[in-house]
């Protein structure tokens, strides 16, 4: 900046240094001028000591001295008190470089610091050099004072064309550069040298000697240039033209964020004036417009740019600014939003004045007025304050901020709440800073910790740090890896032998099961003849062992496994108690039903209704408290009962002192485990045994060792290959066979099975036919003939069995993919379909007992009411296969059975049909369970309903009927051999013999209907006895029911009883017509299996009609050829 040009003569060192040179801010004219007087006494105290000790010193000479200098003194001080009473402010005109490049003395008065400024309005221009008037001109001539004029008009519009025109014409020593909307170039910041505002330096109070200049108020501004001379703030000989502020103290409103960064060229220019009433306009320097600094309400005054760059304005050309000084310039301008000078009247007047603290690059000057000023105000909290501030700062320091704003009020409110052992956090700090935004970016900003202080040394610590944070972190993940790794480790071994020490437990648990189930075998077979004549409780475990995946896809598996209620009529040997485990909670309702139904006996025997009895002291209905537990584990009911303590306590009480043994169903390990808890022994197969014979595959071993006949086919095929080959060598021995069968070895009841008809869809069938007639059998017969056509039909099988192979059970296997992966998984058979349409399945089950006797306790034909591979119903006894024949077959597989170690109850399921080529009649064995079957439990309940027998060496149901009896029967059965050795043995007895009656059954146990559980049983019943549905207990011939749960109530099982079997279809089929009739609506027919069952049985009854026909016209031909 521009110093002021003092020129003062030297008349002493002191005194001469007192005159022109400068004080610091604060001191005044007349305490320098004591000062000096007080040296010059000290001065002269020491001449007269050295007059004493040094003699020889010239006294003289220095008394001459102090005298000038005392002379000196005097005048100077006069015509500086001259020079303050009248200062006249002009323009300087000279340019001369040394007057600039002058240093100021090194103490003396400071004309700057102890008067007041005088702030003009700022004018937006650039930087520029103001030539100044001679102080000897004072007045001003016209033309001169036009040309002053000329040049303040150009300083306040420079843009101007017309200006740009004079300045070009005449010439001017000021010359001022375009203005451009770039950004000013960085300023050097360099002390100031003010002059003299006031006339008097004892005309104003002790309040106007304040450090601060005193700004220009808006109401003096608009009064004009006269009066602010007679006032004596503007000096007579200064030419100076007043204009309207462009800042006009208001509310500044908010600016779009490019008009926020713009720079003002807006200044401030104070005059000064020097000793010799040269005057000088001087510009403040930044760093003082910055520091120091009231703040006052009324108006903005921003700074403007250092003197020293408006001096070689003309010379220098605009300079780049970096990007750190305009954001440092731009934060500059952003934190001046509100004023930052307050007049010291205006301090004076308001003792709670508003200030704000700079903090410039983390430091506040703390020598500022401001802040001094600041400091006397808040005085008594001052420890707070500044505890405050160090923290402030620090925080600025190390975040290199450039530029921040404190507000004083939240400065004194926040530090007051902290004590001096608290520390100020960030948002704390920050909650004190006007420009909170623009310090927060900052401070977020990512590594901008490192630029502030002690950066290095931090970005060196945080490098370190995070590197051990690195290393400590890869080694800590590396040793809980390892850790981990141990843990599973030790957590495996220990399962693993825990495992083990339980897999010991339960092989030796069920070791010791199997030895007890041997030995309680041959002590049930050396007793059986006892056993099965005297008193004896037979407990029914009606259990479905197999295997966990496929019981998981037997759809309602509890109710499954209680279709073989007729188990309870074993209690029609009046020896025997039955206790039946049952998978379901039967409700108050069904209980009743079955005491009653059970409770005939004596009525069915005597034929009257009224002699029912209550035998319910007979039987027991046991439920295990475990099908709470798992219900959805797919447990059989022998793993359940396994797991139900106080169902086993109740039966080992019910069976105290008696013989017992069990019954159970599928043969389960469980079924020995709970034979050992309650020390009773099994009348069935060793479990294994019967898992493996009861497989597809297994029967087959069990028919072919029986010599049995079979259908064609293969067994034990696991993979796709060994399939093909297999299905392609059967297709070529076996031409004339249309459908094949693959079965899956452990699903039952026909879920497993498959069928394709592959000759009609074989493309090289009739190829395979030719060269079958290009060789004659005997070399047919060979291998090597089959080569080609085992090619060929190698080549089209997979994709035949893709497209055309069809499930029985399509809810299980929606497609051929799926069934292959089951039948390769388990494993399976292929075999022929009968050549024949009409074909007959029948069921014969057989009884090994302990001794090994075999017997067949029942036989029936099936019935198909889901499909022709599907069992759902039978008719007792069966009459399709000659008894003699029948049971020759099955005494050689139960011999077989015998051999391989089989026990108690199993069914062998047959096939025949009328050979289309011999037109012999075939019989097939096709399937062997070794379990109780529920044809076997119907059979029971239609003997104890109708106190019949059925004798299956004969295919014959019996029953004796009453007094009442009809005289067809009577005749027919007088000529029988069995009613004459009966009425003999009457006859000698003096015993009216009762008739017997033959009678058929028709039976199911998988009747279903979706709409049966919409009412209750109760009202089922009601209903059928509406329609003469009903059981007559005289003549032994109706329809009983088999009611399973009442949750549901979608599955019944019934029972038709007649004396033909032409009749007994009709009347299961009208029957089942009259329910479905009845519970069914128009639009909603529900599902069911009622349909089907009826087409078959009306296919069965075509069957039988012609089959009725052809024997009445054989009769005659038979009788003739007797004749003759």
């Amino acid at each position: 900046m521009v110093r002021s040009a003092q020129r003062v003569p030297l008349l002493g060192a002191r005194a001469a240094a007192a005159m022109a040179g400068f004080v610091e801010p604060g001191q005044e004219a007349g305490a320098v001028l004591v000062q000096v007087q007080e040296d010059l006494h000290k001065l002269k105290v020491k001449n007269i000591n050295l007059k004493e000790h040094v003699k020889s010193v010239d006294i003289g000479d220095l008394g001459t001295a102090i005298g000038r200098t005392k002379f000196g003194l005097r005048k100077h001080a006069e015509n500086y008190l001259s020079t303050m009473n009248r200062p006249v402010l002009t323009i300087s005109s000279t340019d001369d470089k040394e007057v600039h490049s002058k240093e100021p003395p090194k103490w003396g008065l400071h004309f700057g610091s102890s008067q007041k400024q005088l702030i003009l309005p700022r004018v937006p221009v650039e930087p520029m050099t103001v030539q100044a008037y001679s102080k000897s001109a004072l007045r001003i001539s016209q033309s001169s004072q036009q040309q002053v004029e000329m040049d303040m008009k150009i300083m306040l519009d420079p843009e101007n064309i017309d200006n740009k025109a004079v300045l070009k014409q005449q010439n001017y020593e000021t010359r001022l550069p375009l203005i451009t909307k770039e950004k000013s170039a960085p300023m050097c910041r360099q002390k100031i040298v003010k002059g003299h505002t006031v006339s008097n330096l004892w005309g104003f109070p002790a309040s106007c000697y304040m450090d601060s200049p005193l700004p220009l108020l808006e109401e003096d501004i608009t009064k004009g240039v006269l009066s602010l001379t007679e006032q004596r703030f503007v000096p007579p000989a200064a030419k100076i033209t007043l204009q309207t502020p462009p800042v006009v103290s208001k509310a500044a409103p908010s600016h779009e964020f490019h008009r926020q960064h713009k720079k003002s060229a807006v200044g401030e220019i104070s005059s000064r004036v020097d000793p010799e009433n040269t005057g000088t306009i001087a510009f403040p320097n930044s760093k003082e417009a910055i520091y120091g600094t009231y703040s006052s309400s009324k108006g903005n005054i921003a700074p403007l740019p250092p003197s020293s760059s408006m001096v070689s304005a003309r010379k220098s050309k605009p300079v780049w600014t970096c990007p750190a000084q305009q954001l440092e310039s731009e934060l500059q301008i952003l934190s001046q939003t509100q004023p930052l000078q307050m007049s010291p009247r205006q301090s004076l007047q308001d003792p709670c004045f508003d200030c704000n603290i700079v903090a410039y690059h983390g430091t506040i000057d703390r020598k500022a007025p401001g802040f001094l000023a600041f400091k006397q105000h808040y005085c008594l909290s001052w420890g707070s304050i500044v505890f405050f501030l160090e923290h402030t700062e620090k925080l600025l320091k190390d975040y290199a901020v450039p530029l921040a704003t404190i507000n004083s009020k939240k400065l004194v409110e926040v530090a007051s709440d902290f004590e001096l052992t608290e520390n100020p956090t960030k948002s704390d700090i920050l909650s004190v800073i006007k420009n909170q935004s623009t310090v927060e970016k900052i401070l977020n900003r990512p590594g901008q910790r490192y630029k502030g202080q002690g950066g290095t040394e931090m970005a060196a610590t945080k490098i370190q740090a995070t590197w051990r944070c690195y290393q400590a972190r890869k080694t800590c993940v590396h040793f809980r890896q390892q850790q981990w790794a141990s843990g599973v480790i030790a957590i495996s071994w220990l399962l693993h032998n825990h495992m083990a020490r339980v897999k010991k437990t339960l092989k030796e648990s069920r070791q010791r099961h199997l030895e007890n189930f041997y030995i309680r075998a041959k002590h049930l077979a050396a007793n059986w003849n006892r056993i099965r004549t005297s008193r004896r409780t037979i407990i029914h475990i009606p259990s479905l062992g197999y295997s966990q995946c496929i019981r998981e896809h037997i759809p309602d598996l509890a109710l499954q496994q209680n279709m073989q209620m007729g188990r309870l009529c074993d209690i029609l040997d009046a020896n025997v108690d039955v206790i039946y485990i049952c998978p379901l909670h039967l409700s108050e309702e069904l209980l009743q039903y079955y005491n009653k139904l059970l409770g005939l006996q004596a009525a069915v025997r005597s034929g009257n209704p009224e002699d029912m009895g209550d035998l319910q002291d007979r039987f027991k209905i046991l439920t295990p408290e475990a099908i709470n537990s798992f219900p959805k584990h797919h447990m059989c009911l022998a793993t359940q009962l396994k797991y139900s303590p106080k169902t086993i306590k109740r039966i080992k009480i019910l069976i105290q002192s008696r013989d017992a043994y069990i019954i159970g169903g599928v043969p389960h390990k469980d079924d020995l485990a709970v034979a050992d808890m309650l020390s009773v022994p099994v009348l069935g197969s060793v479990p294994e045994v019967a898992h493996l014979y009861s497989t597809k595959s297994g029967s087959k071993r069990i028919f072919a060792s029986a010599c049995v006949p079979t259908p064609p086919g293969e067994s034990d095929i696991y993979n796709n290959e060994q399939m093909i080959s297999v299905l392609s060598q059967l297709i070529i021995d076996n031409m004339e066979v249309q459908r094949w069968l693959f079965k899956v070895n452990d699903e039952f009841g026909g879920n497993g099975t498959a069928y394709c008809d592959i000759i009609s869809h074989l493309k090289c069938y009739h190829w395979v036919q030719k060269e079958r007639q290009r060789y004659s059998p005997e070399i047919w017969s060979k291998k090597w003939a089959h080569e080609p056509a085992l090619v060929k039909i190698s080549q089209e099988l997979p994709g035949l069995l893709a497209q055309h192979v069809q499930p029985v059970n399509e809810k299980r296997f929606p497609t051929w993919e799926k069934f292959l992966q089951t039948f390769l998984s388990q494993g399976g058979v292929i075999e022929a379909f009968p050549l024949s349409e009409n074909v007959t399945n029948l069921t014969v089950d057989m009884l090994i007992e302990p001794t090994g006797k075999i017997k067949i306790v029942s036989s029936g034909d099936q019935l198909h009411a889901d499909g022709p591979l599907r069992s759902s119903g039978t008719t007792i006894p069966q009459c399709s296969v000659d008894p003699a024949v029948l049971n020759s077959l099955c005494l050689k597989i139960g011999e077989t059975c015998k051999s391989k170690g089989v026990l108690g109850y199993f069914s062998v399921d047959f096939v025949t049909f009328i050979h289309p080529q011999t037109m012999e009649q075939q019989v097939w064995a096709t399937d062997l369970d070794l379990c109780y079957s529920d044809q076997l439990a119907l059979t029971q309940l239609m003997l104890y309903v109708t106190d019949g027998n059925l004798d299956c060496r004969s295919s014959r149901f019996e029953v004796s009927l009453g007094s009442k009896k009809m005289k067809s029967q009577r005749i027919q059965h007088e000529e029988t051999k069995t009613v004459r050795f009966i009425h003999t043995w009457c006859h000698v007895l003096g015993i009216q013999p009762s008739p017997i009656s033959n009678r058929c059954a028709v039976a199911s146990s998988q009747l279903r209907h979706s709409s049966l559980s919409v009412i209750y049983y109760n009202v089922l019943l009601q209903m059928c006895k509406a329609h003469g549905v009903g059981f007559d207990l005289q003549e032994k011939q109706g329809t009983v029911f088999i009611l399973y749960e009442d949750q549901k109530r979608y599955r019944l099982g019934m029972i038709t009883i007649g004396e033909d079997l032409q009749g007994v279809l009709m009347t299961f089929a009208r029957n089942l017509f009259i329910i479905h009739q009845e519970i069914s609506a128009p639009n909603m027919q529900g599902e069911t299996n009622f349909k089907m069952a009826i087409q078959g049985i009306k296919a069965i009854l075509g069957i039988t009609a012609e089959n009725k026909l052809k024997l009445e016209e054989e009769q005659p031909l038979k009788a003739d050829a007797l004749k003759e």
